[in-house]
């Protein structure tokens, strides 16, 4: 038996056990649904409008003919976009993607723990602990563009370690990184600190550390190549909305407010970790840390991994917020991409106390197999918290299902196509409707928090700012949440709520309700049933 194989049988493994937990929450789905397949979030909705448009030729709209700089992940828009080339349900060729970029981040995981050095069993513990992290599951159902993400992070990180430790002048990491940031807007940090680990090397002549500058021709290429990926896409925005970034920055973040990281913030960030990883989040420090006595040795392999992990829930604790908790997403998932890197740090940890403890300890004549219970103790949590995951994405599925799906079919059938509606959620509705949206949140019409903050600057309530908003664009109908909005007839009584959907056990939307409230411009009367041959576009 060559070398390699126990190597590959330990990756089949892990590769067999993400398939299983994978394919159970999609199982999971078909069933509890009947086949009806939805998505945890409205967000993926969006990610599906954008795509349809440019697949018909429309750019980056989302109302035909209204370019907009709102996505977050231009890469992933383009994928759903051939997407809609197969035949059959998009949503289900959708889920498919998403679980082939888990599996090939389920890979990635392996290959980097190797390259640092892990042996084949304890790359194949860090594959296995991944693949059973919910919210990896999760992610890899929803719609979301994190699979793709970590896929392109995790890669471009192998690239950086290689490259690093070959002290090549050519680069891969670097434009890999440019990759993962047309997935998410966060790989442009992560590219910063890639750039940063590289150009600055470590050793030790004399035994002591020593900092010195390492090949920067193979960064400044890498520039290039970034620049050549990413500039494109910044002017675009910057023509579109006068911002780099995507419109959904200015959305949900005032921008940099404090000098100091938030610690509440970042308590609430290691909650999100330590749900599915009680005890790896911990030793994860220790991971670091390993990192750092590495450095100059053999085995050095520079800091990126632990930079990243640190890095990013700084980074986000500097930021203001426009709304309470909208900097960590929907149920954290801005911070889902850090979970592969937590894991591997813990396992890094985990191999120096694993060669201190012995697989055994002896008390008396009594031997117990430690290393086994405490694997025990490490899988379990994050097992039950895998099974216990799948029941709150089927909830969450049936949430959106509940909600705005259903209320995009019951404008379908009552409202005229031509009628223009403002909405709090613009994924289902549009996606499902002919009607043009006005995004109440501010992602695709950003200029909705500006009227929110010309009226607290002028001292009224930031609803005077959405109803001046309203006055100006003149919608048929609007769709809300109401709880966003108190008092909305009191203060303006002209708005008068035609119908309400109730939303049970809700998990996933802005509220347990949605009305829709015709506005005093109202144009096309509400119909009592649909005309012939009309009907909400299928997913």
């Amino acid at each position: 038996m060559s070398a390699s194989n126990p190597s590959r049988l330990y990756l089949l493994v892990v590769l067999s056990i993400g398939l299983l937990a994978a394919g159970g929450y999609f199982l999971a789905e078909v069933y509890f649904f009947d086949g009806d397949l939805g998505f945890p979030l409205d967000d993926s909705w969006i990610h599906l409008q954008f795509a349809h448009n440019l697949h018909l030729g429309d750019g980056l709209t989302y109302n035909p003919g209204e370019p907009v700089a709102g996505s977050t992940a231009p890469l992933w828009t383009a994928v759903l976009a051939l997407l809609h080339l197969l035949p059959g349900s998009v949503i289900v060729w959708t889920k498919l993607v998403g679980i082939v970029l888990y599996l090939a981040g389920l890979h990635a995981v392996f290959v980097l723990s190797r390259e640092l050095g892990l042996s084949s069993g304890l790359a194949a513990f860090a594959g296995a602990m991944t693949a059973l992290t919910s919210w990896l599951l999760w992610s890899a159902v929803s719609g979301m563009e994190v699979p793709l993400f970590i896929w392109l992070s995790l890669w471009g990180v192998v690239f950086h370690l290689r490259e690093r430790v070959a002290q090549s002048a050519s680069t891969v990491a670097l434009p890999l990184f440019a990759m993962s940031a047309l997935a998410r807007p966060e790989g442009v940090l992560l590219l910063v600190l890639a750039a940063g680990d590289r150009l600055l090397e470590w050793e030790r002549p004399d035994g002591s550390l020593r900092l010195r500058l390492g090949r920067w021709q193979a960064v400044a290429k890498g520039v290039v190549f970034t620049a050549v990926l990413l500039v494109p896409v910044a002017i675009f925005n910057h023509r579109i909305s006068g911002l780099f970034l995507p419109t959904t920055f200015s959305a949900k973040s005032s921008g940099v407010r404090n000098l100091l990281p938030d610690l509440r913030f970042i308590h609430e960030i290691l909650s999100i970790f330590l749900r599915p990883h009680p005890y790896l989040t911990f030793l994860a420090a220790a991971g670091c840390l390993v990192l750092i006595e590495r450095l100059g040795h053999r085995r050095g392999r520079g800091l990126l991994p632990g930079l990243w992990l640190v890095a990013l829930p700084l980074a986000y604790s500097t930021l203001g917020a426009t709304m309470t908790n909208v900097l960590v997403g929907n149920f954290g998932r801005y911070f889902y991409p850090l979970f592969p890197f937590v894991v591997i740090a813990a396992t890094l940890a985990i191999e120096r106390a694993a060669e201190s403890i012995g697989p055994r300890l002896a008390i008396g004549r009594t031997r117990l197999p430690l290393r086994a219970a405490l694997v025990v103790l490490v899988v379990w949590p994050t097992m039950t918290g895998a099974i216990k995951g799948s029941g709150l994405y089927l909830q969450a599925v049936s949430n959106i299902q509940d909600g705005d799906v259903q209320i995009a079919k019951w404008l379908g059938e009552h409202v005229d196509p031509r009628a223009l509606l403002a909405v709090n959620d613009v994924g289902a509705i549009k996606y499902m409707l002919p009607n043009s949206v006005i995004d109440m949140a501010g992602i695709i019409h950003p200029e909705v928090m500006q009227y929110m903050e010309e009226a607290k600057r002028a001292g009224s309530d930031w609803r005077t700012g959405v109803l001046r908003f309203l006055e100006e664009r003149k919608p048929d109908y609007l769709v809300i949440f109401p709880t966003w909005y108190p008092e909305l007839e009191r203060l303006d009584a002209r708005y008068q709520p035609q119908f309400e959907l109730e939303v049970l056990n809700n998990v996933a939307l802005g509220g347990n309700s949605i009305v829709i409230y015709r506005t005093p411009w109202t144009r096309y009367p509400l119909r009592s049933s649909p005309p012939d041959g009309e009907s909400p576009r299928p997913g």
